[in-house]
């Protein structure tokens, strides 16, 4: 299922993730393939931008993840 973002990117100036969206550690550290495996089947836990915790929503086609900061992603 693709993700799609609506605002994240603009709110974050156009910046690349720098956060693991689902373990919420850098990107950078380490391999995140357990992460990439359980968000085939997961929503999002953490904003990518700047690593708050997100509010998450079980939808009946898919799910709803909103930072504060940084606006809602789709998937």
């Amino acid at each position: 299922m693709p993700v799609t973002t609506s605002d994240a990117a603009t709110a974050a100036g156009g910046a690349s993730a720098v956060w693991c969206d689902r373990c919420g550690e850098a990107v950078t550290a380490g391999s995140h393939g357990a992460c990439a495996a359980a968000r085939v089947l997961e929503p999002p836990r953490f904003c990518a931008y700047c690593r708050r915790r997100m509010k998450v929503q079980v939808l009946p086609v898919g799910w709803a993840a909103v930072c504060v900061e940084h606006g809602e992603t789709r998937g």
